[in-house]
């Protein structure tokens, strides 16, 4: 019964996410560049400098750093680490550039939603930020009942892509490389979880502001070190992605290019994946922040991609690539599973090597934790109101306690089917307020100070 229940959900995710749902969000990556004009060129000259800049005055509950950092949270996790080997490993190096575009032109998208997030949010009576595709589906386009389907796909979706899965991964790694038993790491990361989250945004985004740059820079160090090892291999890992990406064939180190279907399916897959632009997650994270106006807190939100997908995606990536071409005894062709191959890479730097990687995996898995954390009690709150707030936390750690000693492959699916469920609504908002992103990015794109005067409304609790 169970293994036919299971072959019914995999099929539909199969079908969810398949190439048409794959076209409609990259789609909509393309079609906001072009109307943004490049907006990215933007994102790289004024975003990363806003991000670490305070704006106390203005409205919102935390810093336009504080509302990014939440948003990385939720966004760079063990995707970031395993998904792009799986991706190499699937869809050959090749992936690793189609990965990499999708990055480039999802920061386009993740601006919008953010910008839609700030400009249609609205404030509780106790002074809390709402926001997101549920507010931008219900005030800008009167479509509630869709805002409603977003929340609630979003709201279970936390459950398992924000934390039955990233406690599995804790667990497993802290299992294998140190002998915790599984359940007493659910334990510990479900206290962990709770202190943090029944504190709110402001007690979260202050964790996060302090992991998120840690994490971060902790991997990327660990993989400046491993590209300075194989420094006489990156020019060449770069001409193969490059050529793989188009062409079939083999390369180098037994490389192995699949052509340029299956380099576009999983690398445009893993990229749409990790950065999450498009699904409308972040934007509610977003719309808490202390901003002038919508314009200047959605170029601070889609540096989140920035430094997602083409930082640490494109670095690892290149670590594994010439990884592979370093050591030829590397069957690329013959391994499937993602994390086998980034931590043969990460063997590489003696000792330090794989407590790099077991650090990583576990910081990025619990702030992915964290960072859900906040989306799932936004939308419960959305269609249960605040009634449902402490319920829901108390579900998620519990959640987080027993995920360690529980079957996941089920779980694993339905959040990717509602992860998916959740793009369509927010690919919606996106693409028919396109005309009021584009009217609001003229207005303040050219002056990011200037203050958005229209009252945020008041709702009841």
């Amino acid at each position: 019964m169970l293994d036919s229940i299971s072959a019914v959900i995999t099929k539909i995710d199969g079908l969810v996410w398949g190439w048409w749902l794959i076209i409609l969000l990259l789609g909509t990556h393309i079609y906001m560049t072009i109307r943004l004009g490049f907006i990215q060129r933007k994102t790289i000259s004024k975003g990363i400098k806003l991000s670490v800049s305070k704006d106390p005055d203005a409205e919102g509950e935390v810093s336009q750093f504080g509302a990014l950092t939440t948003a990385l949270a939720a966004t760079i996790g063990t995707g970031n680490i395993i998904g792009v080997g799986t991706a190499i490993a699937l869809g050959g190096p090749g992936a690793v550039l189609w990965c990499w575009l999708t990055g480039v032109f999802g920061i386009a998208t993740k601006y919008s939603e953010s910008l839609i997030a700030v400009k249609y949010r609205v404030k509780t009576e106790d002074g809390r930020m709402q926001g997101g595709a549920m507010y931008a589906l219900s005030r800008g386009l009167n479509l509630k009942w869709l805002g409603m389907l977003f929340a609630i796909f979003a709201g279970f979706a936390s459950f398992g892509i924000g934390c039955a899965t990233q406690v599995n991964a804790i667990a497993t790694v802290c299992n294998e490389n140190f002998g915790i038993p599984m359940w007493i790491v659910g334990i510990i990361v479900a206290i962990l979880t709770a202190i943090v989250i029944f504190g709110g945004i402001k007690s979260i985004a202050s964790v996060c502001e302090k992991l998120v740059p840690f994490m971060a820079i902790f991997y990327v160090l660990g993989c400046i070190i491993i590209l300075i090892m194989n420094y006489d291999f990156i020019i060449p890992a770069l001409g193969v992605i490059c050529k793989l990406a188009f062409t079939p064939g083999a390369a180098a180190g037994g490389l192995v290019g699949t052509g340029i279907r299956m380099a576009i399916q999983f690398g445009v897959a893993r990229g749409l994946f990790s950065n999450e632009s498009g699904l409308g997650s972040a934007p509610i994270a977003a719309a808490a922040a202390q901003t002038r106006n919508p314009v200047r807190q959605a170029l601070v939100s889609s540096t989140g991609t920035f430094w997602d997908t083409v930082v640490v995606c494109a670095m690892t990536g290149l670590v594994l690539v010439t990884t592979i071409m370093k050591n030829p005894s590397i069957n690329a062709d013959e391994i499937s599973n993602g994390g086998v191959l980034t931590s043969m890479a990460f063997s590489q730097i003696p000792y330090l090597g794989p407590i790099i990687l077991t650090l990583g995996i576990i910081s990025f898995a619990y702030s992915t934790i964290l960072g859900w954390a906040y989306y799932g009690e936004r939308c419960i709150e959305y269609w249960a109101g605040r009634k449902g707030l402490v319920p829901y936390r108390l579900v998620y750690c519990l959640v987080a306690a027993i995920a360690p000693v529980v079957a996941l492959d089920i779980v694993w699916t339905l959040a990717d089917i509602l992860n998916a469920l959740m793009a369509i609504p927010n690919l919606v908002a996106v693409l028919l307020l396109s005309n009021v992103i584009v009217k609001e990015t003229k207005m303040y794109i050219n002056d990011l100070d200037k203050v958005d005067s229209t009252p945020v409304p008041v709702i009841k609790d």
